[in-house]
């Protein structure tokens, strides 16, 4: 909790209905992840279900390192042909998101992981991120109004 409020408070941009979703996931999260373990605990077993966290945490992290240098060659490539890498970049950012997800212990972020490092699903979710993120900057005015006087110098004794 400490480190959620200062992070609200070193960045003053961050909007009420933002701050209410980060302290909402900072909560849900882990109560999913309790009531998942204990379902699936009590269908497989305890020993089972620590084996089956392992096992993803494994999986999931050689994938995303797959994933990664997949990227990271796409990335030079684009390089190499005078373009700009920007989705490689972007796709390398969001695979280390994933693989996060993926170390995180549960079977919910597991999920989410495995759903930002598979490339089909990758691609869907920063398409949609970026048409967000594009109506969100269409609604912004880049604009201030406000009104101007000019003062000439000698006006500046008079203040």
């Amino acid at each position: 909790m400490i480190i959620i409020t200062l992070l609200i408070n070193f960045n003053q941009q961050l909007h009420y209905r933002q701050m209410n979703t980060v302290i909402l996931t900072v909560i849900l999260v882990p109560l999913i992840e309790i009531y998942l373990f204990i379902k699936i605990g009590s269908h497989i077993g305890a020993f089972n279900t620590i084996l089956l966290i392992f096992l993803t945490a494994f999986v999931g992290i050689f994938y995303a390192r797959y994933e990664g240098l997949n990227t990271f060659k796409s990335g030079f490539s684009q390089i190499i042909k005078n373009e700009t890498p920007a989705y490689e970049i972007i796709s390398g950012a969001a695979i280390t998101f994933g693989a996060l997800f993926l170390i995180i212990p549960g079977f919910a972020t597991d999920i989410i992981g495995f759903l930002i490092i598979f490339p089909f699903t990758r691609k869907l979710i920063l398409k949609k991120i970026s048409i967000n993120f594009k109506n969100e900057k269409k609604n912004k005015n880049d604009f201030i109004e406000g009104e101007f006087e000019d003062i000439d110098d000698n006006d500046d004794k008079k203040f």
